[in-house]
Parts: structure tokens; C-alpha cells; sequence
């Protein structure tokens, strides 16, 4: 099926085109699974996650990750690989994207591959190449490394089924937070489309875990489980629309992570906005940190947001301009309080709440206790109390708190200087040349 290839490219080449156009999509993440070697092939998957580096924009640079093709039968207005827009096109072969993933690995620039794709003629037709790939690297490289595909939605499920046996993660893009901003922006895409393989995927996991439950030896399905991905500001859904569609996932699908993607303006298209400050990077930050609040701290997006209030504070996280707003909740009494307390107040993560309640059991704690404990005191002092006490005379007022807090509040994360669209490469940074066989020679004979 060589057919479809740009022959007349290298290798190198074709790296280059579709190693650059995988940079929009985040979806991509630690591994989540243990497997070892079995000791007849090559690599391993380790559940801490893949090491992780990170390009200017705060992406993940572990994996070697790359789209199978950028050509697409699609027309969707916010994106570069748009069937109407005129830029260099290529395509993979399944042995040239096992070879990379084996010689990356090799040299330990990667541990793992995350391989994603355009539409190539029809859905199950690249999800029937993206198969052929994985299957040509598991069974005929060994390589027992971590892999994370994009499932395509519209592909036969049976396509998906075999894949799913031979990946660690698979993802599907939502791509935007309603089914109105699809039909907008995408309208080759249809939510149906892309629910129904997400649901195809949840089902197969779940049964996995029961048939593991008696056959220790069965092969495991997607056992890093499933993410997805939405665009955040191409459509005009506030924070609490967009919320509460992560909720609605994690509910309902039991995904292991949404990953939310500040729009970039890459073509000019009237459908698309035009974002005075650029790409809306601070919204996703607050995004991300709100998300944590779902799946880790215990709380619900109406919790966070509401009709009334349905974007988040620019200048305080969401954990703490929650807890400003439910001031008759505080302050919390540090050894009384139940954990589920206790984590909601701000300056505590999951793993200090645990060691406080671990601690307190010797005995009461105190204020240098808990600094000890890792709780970040300059921001829970005036939510919580140690024997009654709090740590300074301090008033339990909105604004009061609000002033303090803003005042020993560190720079903004995301400043307009220094930030970049441009993906890190594996050779950024390392004076590598890709000729005079310097460095770069034995990826060149690659080629």
C-alpha cells in the first residue's frame, strides 16, 4: 500500500513536516501502566510516566511524536492541516514509523512513541495503517515500549478493538467543548462519531478488567486507559460550559484526562476569532488547575463555577477564589478536621492533607508542624486554625484575605515574553547537524 507515500521525500524530511504538525495536539501524557520486558524484546513501560521535557509552551517532549500523515480529506477551519490550505504534505509507511521509534529509542532521545494522523481517504483506512504500525512494532521490532495512538473516530470498531490490544493509551479528540462549535468549526466531524468510539473504548476496558480478574494471562486493553482534548477560545463556551463538558467525561467515561488547548491562530478563516492577547494561555492554565480540583481534590464543577460566576479569577487559582467565596466554611481546625476538609483548603494537596491526618495522631500539631508537612502557609493561614488558634491576628474577610493573598502572590505563570509556538526538536539544544556525519550520522543512514 505504498502507494500513498510521498516517495520522493526522505525520511528525514518527512520528520520534519510531520513531527511539526503533531505540535498542536497535547493529548499526550505519562505512561500510567507498569510492564516490564519479558526479556525477548526491546523497552518497557514504567506507571511514574515517561520523562518527561517540555518545549516553550509547556508540552511534552518525551515521546517521539509525530502524525502518520498530514494529509486530511477534512476541512476544519482551526486547523494548519486543513484539506484547503497549501503547505508541504507527506506521509509514513509503517516500517519507516517503527524504524524511527526503534533508532530514537536506541539512543535514548525518546522513551516511547505517541502517533497520531490525518484523515488519509477514509477513517478506517488510517486506522487501519495506524494498526498495521503498532502491530509491525510489537510483533516484528519487540518493542515493549510505551505507545499512545489517536483512535479515529468513524473507523470500523473492530479496527479500533485490535488496536486497543496493542497500545497503552488511545485518545480521541472532542475537539471543541459543543456539539454547536463542531458543527461550526468542523462540520466534517459530528459528536456522535466521536462519542461512540470513546464509548466503544471505556466498554473494552472494563470488560479487560474483569477477564483479568480470572485470566491473569489475558492480554491487557489500553490499560493507561483513554484522554481526550478540547480547544479552548476557537468557540465562544465559557469556563462553566467547558467545565462541566470535562465533568460530563469523567462521569460518564471514566477518562484518565481532558487536555485543553489554547487556541492558536494558524489560518485566517471569518469563522475564526481574533484573540487580542494571543493564544488565551492563562484560561487554560486556570483550566488545568480547576481539572485537578476534579480529579484529585473531590470537588464538582458547579462547586467551582456557576451560571452566575462562569469564568474563572485571572488572579487567584481556583481552589483559593473558591475558598474566598465560601468563607463560612473556615477557618478549619487542623486536628479535627476530616481529610476531605482538609483538602479543601488552599496551601494543601492531596499529599500533605495525608500526612497531617497520618501525624496527628501522636498528637496535636502546630503551625511549624504543618510547614514541616509541606503546607504552604502563606496561603492556608487564614483558613485554618491549630488548637483553636489561628498562626497571626487576621480577619476572616473576602477582601482582606484577597489583598494578602495577591500581594505575596508570585508572577503570573504565562507572560507575554518568551513564549513560543514552535515544538522543541530532538535536536534543539545539541549543536547537531544532519550532514558531514557529525552527531547526526547515524540517523541520517536512516534515510
Amino acid at each position: 500500500m505504498d502507494y500513498y507515500v510521498t516517495q520522493e521525500m526522505s525520511l528525514m524530511e518527512k520528520l520534519g513536516i510531520l513531527g511539526d504538525a503533531a505540535k498542536y495536539d497535547v493529548a499526550c501524557t505519562s505512561s500510567g501502566v507498569d510492564r516490564k520486558g519479558d526479556g525477548t524484546g526491546i523497552g518497557n513501560a514504567v506507571k511514574a510516566g515517561i520523562c518527561h521535557s517540555f518545549s516553550a509552551d509547556g508540552r511534552c517532549m518525551s515521546l517521539l511524536k509525530i502524525l502518520f500523515t498530514n494529509e486530511c480529506i477534512y476541512d476544519c477551519k482551526y486547523c494548519i492541516n486543513r484539506r484547503s490550505n497549501d503547505v508541504p504534505r507527506a506521509s509514513f509507511t509503517p516500517e519507516e514509523v517503527c524504524r524511527l521509534t526503534i533508532e530514537f529509542y536506541r539512543r535514548n532521545y525518546i522513551e516511547g512513541l505517541f502517533l497520531s494522523s490525518g484523515i488519509l481517504y477514509n477513517p478506517t483506512f488510517t486506522m487501519e495503517l495506524i494498526y498495521q504500525t503498532v502491530y509491525k512494532l510489537r510483533t516484528e521490532y519487540r518493542f515493549q515500549g510505551y505507545i499512545h495512538i489517536k483512535a479515529i473516530p468513524g473507523a470500523d470498531p473492530e479496527v479500533v478493538q485490535k488496536a486497543g490490544f496493542l497500545v497503552d493509551r488511545m485518545s480521541i479528540n472532542l475537539e471543541l467543548p459543543t456539539a454547536e462549535g463542531l458543527r461550526n468549526l468542523a462540520p466534517n466531524k459530528h459528536r456522535k462519531s466521536i462519542l461512540t468510539p470513546m464509548r466503544q473504548i471505556q466498554t473494552g476496558i472494563t470488560r479487560n478488567k474483569e477477564e483479568l480478574t480470572v485470566y491473569k494471562k489475558a492480554p491487557s486493553f489500553v490499560p493507561a486507559g483513554q484522554s481526550t482534548q478540547m480547544i479552548i477560545g476557537a468557540t465562544p463556551e465559557n469556563d462553566y460550559q467547558i467545565l462541566s463538558v470535562a465533568q460530563d467525561l469523567y462521569d460518564k467515561f471514566d477518562l484518565k484526562r481532558v487536555f485543553y488547548s489554547a487556541f492558536v491562530h494558524v489560518n485566517e478563516d471569518k469563522a475564526l476569532p481574533v484573540l487580542p492577547g494571543g493564544p488565551p494561555l492563562l484560561r487554560e492554565h486556570r483550566l488545568y488547575q480547576a481539572d485537578w480540583l476534579l480529579r484529585y481534590y473531590k470537588f464538582r464543577a458547579d462547586e467551582l463555577l456557576s451560571l452566575e460566576k462562569p469564568n474563572f479569577n485571572v488572579l487567584l487559582d481556583p481552589k483559593a477564589d473558591w475558598a474566598l467565596r465560601h468563607l463560612e466554611q473556615f477557618p478549619v481546625e487542623i486536628n479535627r478536621a476530616d481529610y476531605e476538609t482538609i483538602l479543601r483548603v488552599p496551601g494543601i494537596g492531596v499529599k500533605s492533607a495525608g500526612r497531617i491526618i497520618r501525624a496527628r495522631r501522636n498528637g496535636n500539631l502546630g503551625f511549624e508542624d504543618l510547614k514541616k508537612l509541606g503546607v504552604v502557609l502563606k496561603r492556608a493561614l487564614y483558613f485554618i486554625t491549630c488548637s483553636g488558634r489561628m498562626m497571626y491576628k487576621t480577619k476572616l474577610e473576602e477582601d482582606y484575605i484577597t489583598r494578602n493573598l495577591l500581594d505575596k502572590r508570585q508572577k503570573l505563570p504565562f507572560s507575554s515574553d518568551g513564549i513560543t509556538y514552535r515544538q522543541l526538536s530532538l535536536f534543539d539544544d545539541m549543536n547537531f547537524v544532519q550532514d558531514a556525519g557529525e552527531g547526526i550520522k547515524p540517523i541520517s543512514a536512516l534515510q
